[in-house]
């Protein structure tokens, strides 16, 4: 809390830092809300789908129904990056606060909608048919999420306090966490096992329009950073259109590619620890649904703070050799993980998750930074999304997947350690690759990319 209070003394005027903080405050809520609809999902496909929805999956064995809830689990990934393009194309054009409103309405429905689905038992496989579908509308709508919040905030950041500024949005996804952890662990507490499992969970998917409502009404007040109505004059005076998605491959192809590698490392970590590891201490170790949602409870929340102290450490010491400290940590860590976890105890448990969340929060933290950086305005919305959404499906959407598989076939959590240690190395590589950003004007970004290819 001394970094945050440190940085907000720092900020010269206060006018822009009560603008800056508006627009911090408006991203977080809307991704507060959108991440909240997105891991309950996360968190109900292991506790409750796997049961509800595929019940007689392959070998009828519990850890077939769990993988198979996982697969439409990544469903959500697959259509992230068509909601990325879509929104990203869009938000270039139009502006990024209306396409993020649309957003929020649209993951909101499919959430709500979620509730209503009747089990296997009552329509058979049209259940899990409709659980997919509402899932690809909700990862579309998500897609459009994180380019729109992260750029809302970076575009009005001060160019030395980036970082910090954009670990909020990042931050929020671990706030939306912590409050489908604290909506379930609430539901599980007070009904009984069978209750939650038969209607109680639909509560938690209900409630995401209040939460919906909330973000809408504080989002809808912000205005567009001057960066970005600079480019929309300039593209009007010159009658140029705004860049797409194969501008972004055709002139920035190396920092597309090496920013979207960065983060598939720190990306199968979280989904490791936050989703896998529900199947894993529910099976393996045999602990209760309270005793799992309160494990993520106090992991996420604690997240949240290093979320923002990464933020605010890269804009210190470099966007690269923070995220090289990260992912350093977690090299270290990895070994250890599934050793803490099987002993069983909860603060040794809690303990390990909590040290590889703050290695993987050192290694994300500043990502919103650098790819605000790395791309002009013209294009920003759409190459920041695609590098986000497409590492997300090659990470974070198949790692409880492919870490259960693993597990079932080898009843060893070696290739899972093996697997996870393979990515982190694409993603050391690509952070090689890539120049340091910190610190950079994004007028500056925006001048040289018109010299290049004006």
């Amino acid at each position: 809390m001394e970094a945050v209070n440190q940085v907000l003394s720092e900020t010269s005027a206060p006018a822009e830092k009560s603008s800056i903080k508006k627009v911090v405050g408006a991203a977080m809520a809307g991704t507060i809300a959108e991440w909240y609809e997105f891991f309950i999902y996360g968190i109900a496909s292991t506790l409750v789908f796997s049961k509800l929805f595929f019940p007689a999956m392959g070998d009828g064995s519990l850890l077939m129904g769990i993988i198979a809830a996982f697969a439409t689990y990544a469903v959500g990934f697959i259509a992230r990056p068509l909601g990325g393009l879509v929104f990203g194309h869009f938000g270039d054009k139009y502006g990024r606060k209306k396409l993020l409103q649309i957003s929020l309405i649209m993951v909101g429905f499919a959430t709500f909608a979620m509730g209503c689905i009747p089990s296997f038992e009552s329509i058979g496989y049209a259940a899990p048919a409709i659980l997919v579908l509402l899932r690809f509308i909700q990862g579309f709508a998500v897609g459009g999420e994180w380019g729109g919040a992260m750029l809302l905030v970076g575009e009005h950041s001060p160019e030395h306090q980036r970082g910090f500024w954009t670990s909020f949005p990042q931050a929020a996804a671990c706030a939306g966490n912590v409050l489908a952890s604290l909506v379930l662990l609430g539901l599980s507490y007070t009904l009984l096992q069978e209750d939650f499992l038969a209607w109680g969970w639909r509560i938690a998917f209900w409630l995401s329009a209040i939460i919906v409502f909330i973000g809408y009404y504080i989002r809808k007040n912000v205005e567009e950073s001057d960066v970005f109505k600079e480019q929309i004059k300039r593209q009007e005076e010159e009658q140029k259109a705004s860049a797409g998605l194969k501008e972004v491959l055709v002139q920035y192809p190396k920092q597309a590619l090496f920013g979207m590698l960065m983060r598939v490392g720190e990306n199968s970590v979280y989904y490791i620890i936050v989703v896998f590891s529900i199947a894993y201490l529910s099976i393996q170790l045999k602990f209760g649904y309270t005793t799992i949602l309160a494990l993520l409870l106090c992991a996420n929340a604690f997240q949240f703070f290093a979320m923002i102290f990464s933020g605010f450490i890269s804009d210190k010491i470099g966007r690269k050799r923070t995220m090289y400290i990260g992912y350093a940590g977690l090299v270290v860590w990895l070994p250890f993980y599934f050793t803490g976890l099987n002993t069983g105890e909860f603060l040794t448990v809690l303990f390990s998750m909590c040290v590889g969340l703050y290695f993987q929060a050192m290694c994300y933290g500043g990502q919103g930074a650098v790819l605000a950086e790395i791309f002009p305005t013209r294009m920003r919305y759409s190459g920041s999304s695609f590098c986000y959404q497409i590492s997300s499906i090659l990470a974070g959407s198949i790692a409880p997947m492919i870490a259960t598989m693993l597990w079932k076939t080898y009843d060893s959590t070696t290739p899972i350690t093996i697997y996870i240690m393979s990515v982190i190395a694409l993603s050391v590589f690509a952070i090689f690759m890539l120049k340091e950003t910190r610190g950079r004007s994004l007028h500056e970004v925006d001048h040289e990319d018109r010299k290049q290819f004006s």
